[in-house]
């Protein structure tokens, strides 16, 4: 049984204009021990996606329609208390900006205890000596000591370290990580993904990375979802996705990486832009900037992704024109 399952999620948001829909019938699963890397340009419906899961939309924002299971049971009609008590003890969450996540007047040892404290049967002794050993997981050197540090006091890649151990000290089965690695240096970010990867594999954590850099979904996830104007474009291995992309969108964003675009003068790039949520062409999304569209592509919405393929009219043409 997968940890977490979405199925055809659709979140609404009224506006003056109407309604729009910044995520539209997205559907997958993430099994346990597994990363499932989200990725796409600001605006696909990632983080909203996310947000969904954790019962984190800004109204108006709201669940329209579809499911989300956690561990088999459904959560999307769980609000205020019980979705708070949800999240810290069965979803952890990672993200950008780990002082988002930290009280700046608490020391680092005082939230962790805390938040053990409200989600597992421990006493206040032992909870203390599980935040030095967290710290210590996490590679904070003389964790007994940082453990009474305020957060100004870690550098932003230690501070994010510290945002994973807090995640994962209630012993969650799901994580979801909103560009966490976004804020830091390059070596930093290496560090970080390794450090995640791990914990989660050695806790059987199904973890949701979302990101738009296609560097780290390479490194770091099993699976990714690609995502573009709230729907699913393509979904499956990492290994497959990135060397025979079946979906045009997701076939530009890896050609417009660095290492795709060597011994040209300029760097590959999608024409034009992601339409906003209220201007959403007819038809399949992508088709204004798709140079495989065609009539049936300008006409009818792309088919819904089953199985795990492209959610494309020609899914096969993009790995027969490279």
């Amino acid at each position: 049984m997968a940890v977490l399952s979405i199925r055809d999620l659709c979140v609404d948001i009224p506006t003056r204009h109407g309604i729009v829909k910044p995520v539209d019938g997205v559907s997958y699963d993430i099994a346990a021990g597994e990363i499932l890397g989200v990725v796409g340009e600001s605006g696909a419906g990632k983080s909203m996606a996310g947000n969904a899961v954790t019962g984190l939309l800004n109204p108006p924002a709201h669940i329209e329609s579809g499911e989300i299971l956690l561990n088999g049971t459904r959560i999307d009609h769980l609000r205020g208390e019980p979705m708070r008590r949800l999240r810290g003890k069965e979803i952890g969450m990672v993200f950008q900006d780990p002082l988002t996540s930290l009280n700046p007047l608490l020391r680092i040892g005082d939230q962790l205890t805390e938040t053990m404290l409200t989600h597992l049967p421990i006493s206040k002794s032992e909870a203390e000596a599980r935040a030095v050993a967290a710290l210590e997981e996490v590679g904070i050197p003389g964790a007994a000591q940082r453990v009474n540090s305020y957060p100004h006091e870690f550098s932003g890649g230690m501070r994010q370290r510290v945002v994973i151990a807090l995640a994962l000290c209630a012993e969650p089965s799901l994580v979801i990580a909103d560009e966490p690695t976004t804020a830091l240096d390059v070596s930093v970010q290496a560090q970080i993904i390794a450090l995640l990867k791990r914990l989660c594999r050695e806790r059987g954590t199904a973890v949701m990375l979302i990101t738009h850099d296609m560097g780290v979904i390479a490194e770091a996830a099993d699976r990714v979802a690609v995502m573009y104007a709230g729907r699913l474009a393509e979904l499956g291995p990492v290994r497959d996705v990135l060397t025979h992309p079946a979906h045009p969108y997701t076939a530009g964003l890896m050609a417009s990486t660095p290492l795709a675009s060597q011994g040209q003068d300029r760097l590959h790039q999608i024409p034009g832009a992601m339409p906003r949520l209220d201007a959403v062409p007819q038809g399949c999304a992508f088709n204004p900037r798709c140079d495989f569209a065609t009539d049936k592509c300008r006409a009818a919405p792309a088919p819904r992704i089953e199985g795990g393929h492209a959610a494309c009219w020609h899914p096969r043409v993009t790995q027969e024109a490279s």
